[in-house]
């Protein structure tokens, strides 16, 4: 190997410059969000109304649904243990990433201990004229289960696979997280701080990993199946989508409006579930995208 390509390849070894600006500000833009989440969603009228609004009108779809995701919910567990062990052992035995495997479990157990402490710890919700129950709920344990489940094997992913795995990670977690809100076991802000936990926990351990080797190395997008550009137009796409369904139900129970709600604030609800799903998956699939170096063509 010649001096030259030998630099190439220990350039390769570490993330793109200025990337752990952006990783760093990721993690914070995740605490902020949850504090933002619990304070409106919890703490304000108007978030209790609409959260709760959501769960109640949940009951109305509950039949054939209800019972689909009661089966989903109870296989959760299993499915993203499973999951995340098939997938870690995996590339932790083919290429001895015994180390980067360390980091994405142990990122994993933190997420679902800190959801554990955060449910414990948060105050019950203080009355505000909403009918609810006052335990807090606030983050679903479900969700950060199968979140952090699916961010594990983003993790120990190569690059030229990561944006496939974000997108199917992504649907996994809001499929989860949609079934707990059918089942009226969770309100939409309980999965949305789930995100948000497994997010916080998760991006540091990325860049970690993201600094321990060569492997992190690609072509960039398009050069693989793994690696095209529709995992992110697809997701974008079900998000807008998503976000005009939210509008559409909002405007016709607001003051004025149309009509009085039924399963309006539902669909509200999991539409919010979807785009915030999405969005972290787009976003983090991106900034994994950037930070990876792109691996030079061999010099003749």
């Amino acid at each position: 190997m010649t001096f030259s390509r030998l630099a190439q390849v220990r350039a390769a070894a570490r993330p793109a410059p200025g990337s752990a600006a952006l990783f760093a500000t990721a993690t914070l833009a995740c605490v902020a969000g949850l504090v933002a989440t619990y304070y409106f969603f919890v703490q304000t009228t108007t978030g209790q109304f609409i959260d709760e609004s959501a769960l109640v009108e949940a009951v109305e779809i509950h039949g054939p649904a209800g019972k689909a995701s009661t089966k989903f919910l109870d296989l959760l567990p299993t499915i993203s243990l499973v999951m995340a062990a098939v997938v870690v052992l995996f590339v932790t035995v083919i290429r001895r990433h015994w180390a980067e495997a360390a980091i994405a479990i142990s990122a994993c157990v933190g997420a679902n201990v800190a959801t554990q402490v955060l449910k414990a710890l948060l105050p019950a919700r203080p009355d505000k004229g909403v009918i609810t129950l006052e335990l807090n709920s606030l983050p679903s344990g479900h969700t950060t289960l199968a979140a952090s489940a699916a961010a594990a094997v983003f993790l120990m992913a190569s690059p030229r696979w990561r944006p496939m795995a974000g997108f199917i990670g992504g649907t996994f977690a809001i499929a989860s997280g949609v079934s707990t809100l059918i089942n009226q076991w969770h309100r939409p802000a309980d999965v949305v701080a789930a995100f948000l936990v497994v997010g916080a926990f998760m991006i540091p351990a990325g860049w970690l990993i993201m600094r321990r080797g060569m492997w992190n190395a690609w072509e960039g997008f398009g050069r693989h199946l793994g690696s095209a550009r529709m995992w992110l137009t697809l997701p974008v796409a079900i998000g807008l989508v998503s976000a005009a369904v939210a509008v559409y139900s909002l405007a016709l129970i607001a003051p004025g409006g149309p009509q009085a709600s039924s399963t309006n604030y539902f669909w509200a609800g999991i539409a919010l579930i979807v785009i915030a799903g999405y969005l972290g998956a787009v976003a983090t699939t991106s900034l994994f995208a950037f930070a990876a170096r792109r691996r030079d063509a061999p010099t003749r």
